[in-house]
């Protein structure tokens, strides 16, 4: 049975993030998702399992990654944490998918050992 209050469409949704400073990126990078992915802050309503495309702009590159993915995390609005409302999108098993992550794990470097906190941990 679909849920009126959160519609599916036939096509994926389509959200650009662009991410200037590494504390940024390594807020919104999930390295703990078996692809990698990104939290995307975003008022919007998702369901787990919702296809998204992103077009994602990391530091200074002026050449936007494109790729695809599937909600695997929600932080509604108004939650009891006060966290940035938004969507993790775990990356799809593509060759845009494996570019954003080694992408994002190549600018992060070291940080990815970090224990500062991040949109979902």
């Amino acid at each position: 049975m679909a849920d009126d209050k959160y519609p599916r469409s036939g096509r994926p949704s389509v959200l650009s993030l662009n991410i200037k400073q590494k504390s940024a990126l390594h807020a919104a990078y999930m390295p703990h998702l078996h692809r990698g992915g990104i939290f995307i802050p975003t008022t919007k309503k998702y369901r787990l399992g919702d296809e998204v495309f992103i077009l994602l702009g990391i530091l200074d590159d002026q050449n936007k990654i494109p790729v695809a993915g599937h909600v695997v995390w929600v932080t509604p609005a108004n939650n009891q944490a006060n966290k940035t409302s938004g969507v993790g999108v775990q990356f799809s098993d593509n060759d845009s998918g494996s570019a954003a992550r080694r992408r994002i794990e190549a600018v992060l470097g070291g940080l990815l050992q970090s224990a500062r906190q991040s949109h979902t941990y």
